[in-house]
């Protein structure tokens, strides 16, 4: 039996070591993480992120593929095959990082 795959995003602190660019606060990551529901998803997703050095602070969850289409919302194929990938690995697959700076955070939209 295969497990939904939940759209994550996982905003992460600066600690020693975490490969983050110099002047950084953090970072946003869309992960795309396979799960018997959401919250084990979050649970493997903030597991795996300290196991590779960072500290991740605050996770909001989008849903399943299913339920972002139900919601409307248009899924590109590249997104499509990085779930396919989390489902057929049942891993987490960091799809995106974007390093924040002081100011910032995984809401801004960049519209300042």
């Amino acid at each position: 039996m295969t497990k939904p795959v939940y759209t994550l995003l996982v905003e992460v602190g600066r600690k020693a070591g975490d490969g983050l660019p110099d002047g950084s606060t953090g970072a946003g990551l869309l992960c795309y993480t396979s799960g018997k529901d959401e919250a084990e998803a979050v649970r493997e997703t903030v597991a795996i992120l300290k196991d590779a050095g960072l500290a991740p602070l605050d996770v909001t969850g989008y849903g399943t593929l299913e339920e972002r289409l139900a919601e409307g919302q248009d899924i590109p194929e590249e997104e499509r095959a990085l779930m396919a990938r989390a489902e057929a690995e049942d891993s987490v697959i960091v799809a995106q990082m974007e390093p924040l700076f002081k100011g910032a955070s995984c809401a801004d939209d960049g519209d300042d």
